[in-house]
Protein backbone atom coordinates (compact mmCIF):
# COMPACT_ATOMS: atom_id res chain seq x y z
CA UNK A 1 0.00 0.00 0.00
CA UNK A 2 1.34 3.72 -1.10
CA UNK A 3 2.23 5.49 1.90
CA UNK A 4 -0.29 8.41 0.61
CA UNK A 5 -3.50 5.99 1.21
CA UNK A 6 -2.57 5.73 5.20
CA UNK A 7 -4.68 9.38 5.44
CA UNK A 8 -7.92 7.28 4.94
CA UNK A 9 -7.09 5.97 7.94
CA UNK A 10 -6.52 8.79 9.70
CA UNK A 11 -9.84 10.21 8.33
CA UNK A 12 -11.98 7.59 9.82
CA UNK A 13 -9.92 8.08 13.30
CA UNK A 14 -11.51 12.23 13.09
CA UNK A 15 -15.09 10.59 12.07
CA UNK A 16 -14.99 8.17 14.91
CA UNK A 17 -13.48 11.21 17.51
CA UNK A 18 -16.18 13.48 16.14
CA UNK A 19 -19.07 11.19 16.84
CA UNK A 20 -17.86 9.60 20.20
CA UNK A 21 -17.56 13.43 21.32
CA UNK A 22 -21.06 14.84 20.77
CA UNK A 23 -21.71 11.31 22.51
CA UNK A 24 -20.08 11.47 25.42
CA UNK A 25 -20.97 15.37 25.47
CA UNK A 26 -24.20 14.20 26.18
CA UNK A 27 -23.56 11.58 28.45
CA UNK A 28 -22.36 14.21 30.59
CA UNK A 29 -24.99 16.78 30.06
CA UNK A 30 -27.66 14.19 31.27
CA UNK A 31 -26.06 13.52 34.24
CA UNK A 32 -23.53 15.75 35.70
CA UNK A 33 -20.82 13.01 36.27
CA UNK A 34 -17.18 14.39 36.65
CA UNK A 35 -16.48 10.96 35.57
CA UNK A 36 -18.43 11.63 32.15
CA UNK A 37 -16.81 14.87 31.70
CA UNK A 38 -13.37 14.08 32.11
CA UNK A 39 -14.37 11.06 28.98
CA UNK A 40 -16.01 13.73 26.74
CA UNK A 41 -12.69 16.09 27.27
CA UNK A 42 -10.34 12.84 26.39
CA UNK A 43 -12.37 12.03 23.24
CA UNK A 44 -11.52 15.75 22.14
CA UNK A 45 -8.09 14.90 22.66
CA UNK A 46 -8.68 12.30 20.30
CA UNK A 47 -9.64 14.50 17.54
CA UNK A 48 -6.92 16.75 18.11
CA UNK A 49 -4.41 13.79 17.47
CA UNK A 50 -6.30 12.49 14.87
CA UNK A 51 -5.66 15.90 12.81
CA UNK A 52 -2.15 16.01 13.97
CA UNK A 53 -1.95 12.66 12.21
CA UNK A 54 -3.69 13.76 8.97
CA UNK A 55 -0.94 16.11 8.61
CA UNK A 56 1.74 14.39 9.27
CA UNK A 57 0.68 11.35 7.18
CA UNK A 58 0.43 13.50 4.81
CA UNK A 59 3.60 15.07 4.74
CA UNK A 60 5.45 11.33 5.54
CA UNK A 61 4.30 10.24 2.23
CA UNK A 62 6.05 13.28 0.05
CA UNK A 63 8.32 11.33 -2.24
CA UNK A 64 12.23 12.27 -1.72
CA UNK A 65 13.37 15.20 -3.06
CA UNK A 66 16.83 17.57 -3.61
CA UNK A 67 16.34 19.00 0.43
CA UNK A 68 15.10 15.62 1.90
CA UNK A 69 16.82 12.95 0.26
CA UNK A 70 15.93 10.71 2.89
CA UNK A 71 12.61 11.84 2.27
CA UNK A 72 10.10 12.56 5.17
CA UNK A 73 9.05 9.41 6.82
CA UNK A 74 10.06 11.05 10.25
CA UNK A 75 7.32 13.49 10.02
CA UNK A 76 5.21 10.73 11.59
CA UNK A 77 7.38 10.81 15.17
CA UNK A 78 6.65 14.53 15.41
CA UNK A 79 2.58 13.00 15.53
CA UNK A 80 3.55 10.16 17.86
CA UNK A 81 5.27 13.22 19.98
CA UNK A 82 1.74 15.33 19.84
CA UNK A 83 -0.42 12.09 20.60
CA UNK A 84 1.41 11.01 23.48
CA UNK A 85 1.83 14.37 24.73
CA UNK A 86 -1.57 14.90 24.64
CA UNK A 87 -2.70 11.66 26.20
CA UNK A 88 -0.74 12.93 29.05
CA UNK A 89 -1.81 16.24 29.03
CA UNK A 90 -5.42 14.78 29.23
CA UNK A 91 -4.46 12.53 32.21
CA UNK A 92 -3.53 15.81 33.87
CA UNK A 93 -6.98 17.81 32.75
CA UNK A 94 -8.98 14.57 34.36
CA UNK A 95 -7.28 14.31 37.36
CA UNK A 96 -7.63 18.66 37.92
CA UNK A 97 -11.69 18.16 37.36
CA UNK A 98 -11.29 15.19 39.74
CA UNK A 99 -9.87 16.61 42.53
CA UNK A 100 -12.33 19.41 42.46
CA UNK A 101 -15.02 17.61 42.19
CA UNK A 102 -14.06 15.55 45.38
CA UNK A 103 -13.76 18.75 46.98
CA UNK A 104 -17.10 20.06 46.16
CA UNK A 105 -19.48 16.53 45.49
CA UNK A 106 -22.44 16.45 43.55
CA UNK A 107 -25.06 13.97 42.69
CA UNK A 108 -25.48 11.98 39.65
CA UNK A 109 -28.66 12.35 37.74
CA UNK A 110 -30.12 9.96 35.01
CA UNK A 111 -27.65 7.40 35.19
CA UNK A 112 -28.85 5.03 33.13
CA UNK A 113 -29.48 7.41 29.97
CA UNK A 114 -26.20 8.59 30.60
CA UNK A 115 -24.57 5.25 30.86
CA UNK A 116 -26.07 3.80 27.78
CA UNK A 117 -25.31 7.16 25.43
CA UNK A 118 -21.20 6.47 27.22
CA UNK A 119 -21.34 2.62 25.94
CA UNK A 120 -22.10 3.33 22.50
CA UNK A 121 -19.26 5.84 21.94
CA UNK A 122 -16.81 3.41 23.95
CA UNK A 123 -18.21 0.87 21.37
CA UNK A 124 -17.39 3.13 18.66
CA UNK A 125 -13.70 3.92 20.14
CA UNK A 126 -12.80 0.10 20.97
CA UNK A 127 -13.71 -0.67 17.11
CA UNK A 128 -11.62 2.66 15.48
CA UNK A 129 -8.86 1.16 17.60
CA UNK A 130 -8.56 -1.77 16.72
CA UNK A 131 -8.79 -1.02 12.63
CA UNK A 132 -6.19 1.89 13.20
CA UNK A 133 -3.57 -0.71 15.50
CA UNK A 134 -4.05 -3.50 12.85
CA UNK A 135 -3.13 -0.91 10.05
CA UNK A 136 -0.41 0.74 12.06
CA UNK A 137 1.46 -2.80 12.72
CA UNK A 138 0.85 -3.98 8.78
CA UNK A 139 1.92 -0.65 7.02
CA UNK A 140 4.84 0.04 10.26
CA UNK A 141 3.35 3.44 11.32
CA UNK A 142 4.08 4.77 14.42
CA UNK A 143 1.71 7.24 13.59
CA UNK A 144 -1.52 4.85 13.28
CA UNK A 145 -0.28 2.97 16.27
CA UNK A 146 0.11 5.77 18.39
CA UNK A 147 -3.33 7.05 17.27
CA UNK A 148 -4.80 3.76 18.14
CA UNK A 149 -3.30 3.67 21.55
CA UNK A 150 -4.86 6.78 22.35
CA UNK A 151 -7.99 5.53 21.42
CA UNK A 152 -7.38 2.49 23.52
CA UNK A 153 -6.66 4.67 26.30
CA UNK A 154 -9.75 6.70 25.65
CA UNK A 155 -11.40 2.93 26.14
CA UNK A 156 -10.13 2.36 29.27
CA UNK A 157 -11.17 5.94 30.58
CA UNK A 158 -14.60 4.96 29.42
CA UNK A 159 -14.53 1.63 31.18
CA UNK A 160 -13.68 2.97 34.45
CA UNK A 161 -15.83 6.00 34.19
CA UNK A 162 -18.94 4.00 33.42
CA UNK A 163 -17.64 1.45 36.46
CA UNK A 164 -17.20 4.28 38.74
CA UNK A 165 -20.59 5.47 37.86
CA UNK A 166 -22.64 2.23 38.01
CA UNK A 167 -20.80 2.20 42.10
CA UNK A 168 -22.35 5.68 42.67
CA UNK A 169 -25.58 4.72 41.79
CA UNK A 170 -25.98 1.45 44.14
CA UNK A 171 -24.02 2.73 46.97
CA UNK A 172 -24.82 6.40 46.81
CA UNK A 173 -21.23 7.15 47.70
CA UNK A 174 -20.31 10.47 45.66
CA UNK A 175 -16.69 10.38 45.95
CA UNK A 176 -16.11 7.36 44.41
CA UNK A 177 -17.26 9.06 40.76
CA UNK A 178 -14.12 11.41 41.27
CA UNK A 179 -11.73 8.98 42.91
CA UNK A 180 -12.64 6.42 39.48
CA UNK A 181 -11.44 9.51 37.52
CA UNK A 182 -8.27 9.68 39.83
CA UNK A 183 -7.58 6.16 38.39
CA UNK A 184 -8.21 6.87 34.90
CA UNK A 185 -6.01 9.70 34.40
CA UNK A 186 -3.04 7.83 36.48
CA UNK A 187 -3.43 5.11 33.94
CA UNK A 188 -3.68 7.00 30.88
CA UNK A 189 -0.76 9.09 32.17
CA UNK A 190 0.96 5.81 32.52
CA UNK A 191 0.52 4.96 28.74
CA UNK A 192 1.29 8.45 27.01
CA UNK A 193 4.74 8.61 28.75
CA UNK A 194 6.11 6.08 26.99
CA UNK A 195 4.80 7.24 23.90
CA UNK A 196 6.56 10.49 24.23
CA UNK A 197 10.01 8.44 25.21
CA UNK A 198 9.61 6.20 22.25
CA UNK A 199 9.14 9.16 19.52
CA UNK A 200 11.60 10.94 21.08
CA UNK A 201 13.96 8.06 20.48
CA UNK A 202 12.86 7.63 16.87
CA UNK A 203 14.11 11.51 16.42
CA UNK A 204 17.35 11.05 17.76
CA UNK A 205 17.88 8.42 14.64
CA UNK A 206 17.81 5.40 16.66
CA UNK A 207 18.99 2.02 15.27
CA UNK A 208 16.88 -0.47 14.38
CA UNK A 209 15.20 -3.05 16.58
CA UNK A 210 17.21 -6.08 17.87
CA UNK A 211 14.83 -8.61 15.98
CA UNK A 212 15.79 -6.79 12.71
CA UNK A 213 19.19 -6.13 13.53
CA UNK A 214 19.84 -9.94 13.56
CA UNK A 215 18.52 -10.58 9.98
CA UNK A 216 20.81 -8.07 8.89
CA UNK A 217 23.68 -9.22 10.65
CA UNK A 218 22.74 -13.21 9.30
CA UNK A 219 22.72 -12.11 5.66
CA UNK A 220 26.40 -10.65 6.13
CA UNK A 221 27.51 -13.45 8.47
CA UNK A 222 25.88 -15.92 5.51
CA UNK A 223 28.11 -13.79 3.06
CA UNK A 224 31.54 -13.59 5.69
CA UNK A 225 31.42 -17.58 5.53
CA UNK A 226 31.11 -18.77 2.27
CA UNK A 227 33.06 -15.74 -0.03
CA UNK A 228 35.97 -15.06 2.00
CA UNK A 229 34.84 -11.43 2.64
CA UNK A 230 34.63 -9.34 6.28
CA UNK A 231 32.39 -6.98 7.15
CA UNK A 232 32.35 -4.09 9.63
CA UNK A 233 31.31 -0.54 10.38
CA UNK A 234 27.76 -1.87 10.81
CA UNK A 235 25.10 1.10 11.36
CA UNK A 236 21.88 1.24 11.21
CA UNK A 237 18.55 3.81 11.94
CA UNK A 238 14.95 3.76 12.15
CA UNK A 239 12.64 6.34 10.29
CA UNK A 240 9.15 5.15 10.95
CA UNK A 241 7.73 3.24 7.86
CA UNK A 242 11.86 3.41 6.44
CA UNK A 243 14.87 1.71 7.76
CA UNK A 244 18.38 2.86 6.82
CA UNK A 245 21.50 0.16 7.02
CA UNK A 246 25.09 0.83 6.04
CA UNK A 247 28.18 -1.20 5.99
CA UNK A 248 31.61 -1.80 4.55
CA UNK A 249 32.21 -5.02 3.06
CA UNK A 250 35.77 -6.14 3.02
CA UNK A 251 37.15 -8.53 -0.13
CA UNK A 252 40.63 -9.20 -1.31
CA UNK A 253 42.17 -6.74 -3.29
CA UNK A 254 43.06 -9.15 -6.00
CA UNK A 255 39.22 -9.09 -6.84
CA UNK A 256 38.35 -6.69 -9.76
CA UNK A 257 35.78 -3.69 -9.06
CA UNK A 258 33.03 -5.41 -11.38
CA UNK A 259 33.47 -8.45 -9.00
CA UNK A 260 33.13 -6.63 -5.95
CA UNK A 261 30.50 -4.84 -7.55
CA UNK A 262 28.32 -7.86 -8.35
CA UNK A 263 28.95 -9.37 -4.58
CA UNK A 264 27.79 -5.84 -3.16
CA UNK A 265 24.50 -5.79 -5.08
CA UNK A 266 24.01 -9.19 -3.76
CA UNK A 267 24.44 -8.01 -0.64
CA UNK A 268 22.26 -5.05 -0.87
CA UNK A 269 19.20 -7.13 -2.40
CA UNK A 270 19.43 -9.85 0.57
CA UNK A 271 18.92 -7.21 3.17
CA UNK A 272 16.34 -5.18 1.27
CA UNK A 273 14.16 -8.48 1.21
CA UNK A 274 15.09 -9.51 4.84
CA UNK A 275 13.78 -5.76 5.60
CA UNK A 276 11.10 -4.26 4.58
CA UNK A 277 11.90 -0.81 2.96
CA UNK A 278 15.18 -0.55 3.94
CA UNK A 279 17.66 1.87 2.21
CA UNK A 280 20.90 0.23 2.11
CA UNK A 281 24.34 1.51 1.92
CA UNK A 282 27.14 -0.60 1.00
CA UNK A 283 31.55 0.43 1.10
CA UNK A 284 33.78 -1.91 -0.63
CA UNK A 285 37.59 -1.94 1.05
CA UNK A 286 40.07 -3.91 0.18
CA UNK A 287 41.15 -6.63 3.24
CA UNK A 288 44.77 -5.94 2.81
CA UNK A 289 44.60 -2.62 3.45
CA UNK A 290 45.73 -1.92 7.19
CA UNK A 291 43.02 1.58 6.31
CA UNK A 292 40.21 -0.26 5.68
CA UNK A 293 39.99 -1.07 9.47
CA UNK A 294 39.78 2.19 10.74
CA UNK A 295 36.33 2.67 10.33
CA UNK A 296 35.49 -0.09 12.68
CA UNK A 297 34.36 2.48 15.07
CA UNK A 298 31.27 4.73 15.27
CA UNK A 299 33.64 8.50 13.99
CA UNK A 300 36.94 8.56 11.99
CA UNK A 301 38.88 11.79 12.40
CA UNK A 302 41.83 11.73 9.85
CA UNK A 303 44.00 9.05 10.85
CA UNK A 304 43.32 8.70 14.55
CA UNK A 305 40.19 6.02 15.42
CA UNK A 306 38.11 7.36 18.94
CA UNK A 307 34.71 6.07 20.64
CA UNK A 308 32.08 8.21 19.81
Amino acid sequence: MRRSSLTRFAWFSIAAAVLTIGLKLLAYLLTGSVGLLSDALESLVNLVGALMALAMLSLAARPPDEEHAYGHTKAEYFSSGVEGALITLAAISIGAAAVNRLLHPQPIEQPGLGLAVSIIASAINLGAAAVLWNAGRLHRSITLEANAKHLLTDVITSAGVLGGVALVVVTGWLWLDPVIALLVAANIARLGIPLLARSANGLLDAGLPEAELAKVRDVLDRYANSCDVRYHALRTRQAAARSFVSVHILVPGEWSVQRGHRLLERIEADIRAAIPNAVVFTHLEPLEDAASWHDQTLERDGDRVEAA
